[in-house]
C-alpha cells in the first residue's frame, strides 16, 4: 500500500449505451498521470442496488445496515476511499437514479470526504446534474469541491475516448489538485478526531 490517497471514481449510469465508462476511463487516466492518488473505478452497473430500501436508514443503523450482498465489493469501495469522483450525465435536468439509490444506500462512507464532478450531457453538460448532487453530498457530511468538469454535447466533442477540448487535461489537473488538497486534510481530520456528525 502506498502512502497515496485512495480515490473512488465511480460511474453513476447503467442506461444501455451509457457514454460514463468512456469518461470515466479517460478521468482515471488523468488521475493517475496526476499522481496523487491509488485510484480504482467502481462501476454501478457490477452492484446490486434496489430502488426499495430498509426500513431503518443508515444514519441510525451504522455498520449494521443490511445491505444486499451484491452490493458488498461497492461499499468496502466507498468505506476505503479517501476522495470521490462521480461521474453522472444529467437525464431531464436530474442525475440517474442508480447514482442516488447508491447513495441513499450509505451514510457514513461519504462523511467527511471530498467529493468532486465530472458530467456530460447536452447544452448544459450536465451542469443541472450536479447542482442537485451537490445539495445531496452536502446533506451526508461530504466536501463538495468547486472546479469539476463538464463535457457539454459530450455525442460531438469526444474523439476515440479522448475530449476534443486541449484545455480538458488542465481543467481535469485543477480538480485533481484541489481533491487531493482536500483529502489529505480531511483524513487527518478524521485521524485527529471523530467527525461531529
Amino acid at each position: 500500500m502506498s502512502g497515496k490517497r485512495k480515490l473512488v471514481i465511480v460511474i453513476g449510469s447503467v442506461r444501455q449505451g451509457r457514454f460514463g465508462p468512456v469518461v470515466a476511463s479517460w478521468v482515471a487516466g488523468q488521475a493517475r498521470m496526476h499522481g496523487g492518488f491509488d485510484v480504482e473505478v467502481a462501476d454501478l452497473a457490477d452492484a446490486e442496488i434496489p430502488l426499495s430500501l430498509p426500513e431503518v436508514p443508515p444514519k441510525f443503523a451504522g455498520d449494521s445496515y443490511p445491505r444486499p450482498a451484491g452490493m458488498a465489493s461497492l461499499t468496502s469501495s466507498l468505506v476505503e476511499a479517501d476522495a470521490f469522483i462521480l461521474v453522472t450525465p444529467e437525464y431531464n435536468h436530474g442525475y440517474p437514479a442508480s447514482l442516488k439509490a447508491a447513495i441513499d444506500w450509505h451514510f457514513t462512507q461519504w462523511t467527511a470526504k471530498p467529493v468532486a464532478f465530472v458530467s456530460y450531457g447536452g447544452a448544459a453538460g450536465g451542469r443541472h446534474a450536479v447542482l442537485h448532487l451537490e445539495n445531496v453530498l452536502t446533506e451526508l457530511h461530504a466536501v463538495t469541491i468547486r472546479d469539476g468538469l463538464a463535457f457539454p454535447d459530450y455525442f460531438a466533442t469526444w474523439e476515440e475516448g479522448q475530449p476534443r477540448d486541449p484545455e480538458a487535461p488542465g481543467y481535469a489537473k485543477a480538480m485533481l489538485d484541489q481533491l487531493a488538497w482536500w483529502a489529505s486534510a480531511l483524513s487527518a481530520a478524521r485521524d485527529a478526531a471523530p467527525y461531529p456528525a
